[in-house]
């Protein structure tokens, strides 16, 4: 099944820019997904266990270093990358 995420990170300090361009690097590192970044989140497409592996391993990772950080992350059942989406 294929999926798309949009996630955010918020670390909740002081330096928190690092931090998030850290995350992405890392997100990017995994070959079977594809990671698009915008200002405001960053989208995440592929299998649905590919994607759940790689957040689970990267937010973890974050988490351990930082545990003062908060993810908001919305989970859809289709892959937006790929689908077509009609003009109103």
């Amino acid at each position: 099944m294929k999926v798309s995420v949009d996630i955010s990170m918020y670390p909740l300090n002081e330096d928190y820019c690092q931090p998030i361009i850290d995350f992405i690097a890392a997100m990017k590192q995994h070959d079977k997904v594809t990671v698009q970044e915008n200002t405001m989140s960053t989208h995440i497409y592929g299998d649905y266990h590919d994607v759940m592996n790689m957040l689970n391993q990267e937010m973890l990772s974050v988490l351990e270093r930082i545990p003062e950080t908060v993810f908001v992350i919305k989970l859809l059942g289709i892959d937006r990358n790929k689908a077509k989406t009609d003009e109103c």
